[in-house]
């Protein structure tokens, strides 16, 4: 089956002025719409980064052990990567606004179920009905911006959402935090209710971005067969393999330094706090930083760069766990500039696969988006599964990651045609 595709540029060069463009619903509505697709991005980290402080409140609430109450994490993650990979070709056929609305219709009905669970089985069913809503928000947000901006202006309008939307994760845990001082842990999920609703209600003010001329109406069996032939297209490889390595390696970080951190090395959970917010505040100024130099590098070139310091920086970091080298800044250094390459890494790699395939940017993003979370399952499983007691496990992740990515980005995407087109800019 052919993939309806228009010509896309050569790997790594830089758009042209005709290839670049806002279409006039962005540049009319563009602080609005900047806000409306922050808040659907976000859903991927705030449904989860908001309970965290409750985990062990929920656990004696619900006379489940810590296993179990875990669960419902990477249940979400599990429903999370594999929703997206239906709400891609649905969004592609019907429009972004509908099924974005569906969406979170089953987010609010899904957090409304949190709330009232009596159970941890109910709890994790419950989960997954609420990721199922949110990954139709975060999928068709990342679809909406090819459709409204082309070129270095989609790259660039990505970093700017990506250092948004970190604000989730870096205040959520302190706001579930504060509602759990206040209230119990059930109000968390009500207040998801709410974000719900206002996210419904913000939806209104979207223009739609997909018109009826550009939907692609084949069954919808059809549509996801698609996938099968993305993944055949070596620079989706490329793009999906260079950013879902990093997420890997990101989620290994995620599952291995409270550990690391607190347990092998006597952090404080106030300080582990402290840390955790450094690397985010790394992500959002890489972002930033990337957002200024995309036109004038190219996404490519900056990608790759940044897959560069993940891997330089992983190894570095398997060194100092596997030796204890540096003690605690051996692991937090290299720890903040790998999680800091992000802003290098995924912007760059989301809008250089999605700009391959500009009429299937739904069935894209929910491939590169199922890359993305399942390779996050992976990592932050394999920490656990090589747990040995001290931080190397997630050292070695980490940099396996690392290097995975760097070959994706150097040996799938072409260097030739990355380092003429920049020569042709130049000149």
């Amino acid at each position: 089956m052919l993939l309806n595709s228009r010509s896309p540029a050569p790997a790594g060069t830089l758009p042209s002025a005709a290839t670049e463009s806002v279409t006039p619903a962005a540049d009319q509505h563009g602080l609005r719409i900047l806000a409306t697709l922050s808040l659907l991005m976000a859903f991927a980290s705030i449904s989860t980064d908001l309970y965290l402080p409750a985990l062990p409140a929920m656990a004696l609430s619900l006379h489940a052990d810590t296993g179990a109450i875990e669960l419902t994490i990477s249940s979400y993650l599990i429903g999370f990567s594999l929703g997206q990979l239906l709400w891609g070709p649905i969004g592609d056929r019907y429009g972004r606004r509908l099924p974005i609305a569906i969406g979170l219709v089953l987010f609010i009905v899904g957090s409304a179920g949190c709330a009232l669970s009596t159970s941890s089985g109910a709890l994790v069913g419950w989960r997954i009905v609420q990721a199922a809503g949110a990954c139709a928000s975060v999928v068709l947000a990342r679809a909406m911006v090819r459709d409204l901006y082309t070129g270095h202006r989609a790259a660039q309008m990505m970093s700017t959402l990506m250092t948004i939307m970190a604000i989730a994760p870096l205040i959520g845990p302190s706001v579930g935090g504060l509602i759990l001082h206040v209230a119990s842990w059930r109000a968390i999920f009500w207040a998801l209710v709410g974000v719900g609703l206002a996210t419904l209600a913000a939806l209104g003010t979207l223009p739609e971005t997909l018109p009826e001329a550009r939907r692609n109406h084949e069954p919808l069996g059809r549509a996801l067969a698609a996938y099968a032939t993305l993944l055949q297209h070596r620079r989706v490889l490329g793009y999906a393999g260079a950013g879902g390595f990093l997420y890997g390696g990101m989620y290994a970080y995620v599952a291995g330094t409270p550990f690391a951190y607190i347990t092998y090395h006597h952090v404080s959970p106030q300080r582990y706090g402290v840390l955790f917010a450094a690397g985010i505040a790394g992500i959002m100024i890489t972002n930033q930083i990337n957002a200024k130099m995309v036109r004038r590098y190219g996404s490519d070139r900056l990608m790759r760069a940044g897959t560069w310091g993940a891997a330089i920086a992983g190894m570095l970091l398997a060194i100092g766990a596997w030796t204890d080298w540096g003690g605690l800044a051996g692991l937090v250094i290299p720890l903040f500039l790998f999680v800091s390459t992000t802003g290098f890494i995924v912007a760059n790699a989301i809008a250089g696969a999605l700009g391959i395939f500009p009429a299937r940017a739904g069935t894209m993003s929910a491939l590169i988006g199922a890359t993305q979370y399942g390779t996050g399952v992976l990592g932050s499983a394999l920490v656990g599964f090589f747990a040995d007691g001290t931080p190397w496990p997630m050292g070695a992740v980490i940099a396996a990651m690392g290097i995975g990515s760097l070959l994706c980005a150097t040996l799938l995407l072409p260097w030739p045609l990355a380092i003429s087109g920049v020569a042709a800019t130049a000149k």
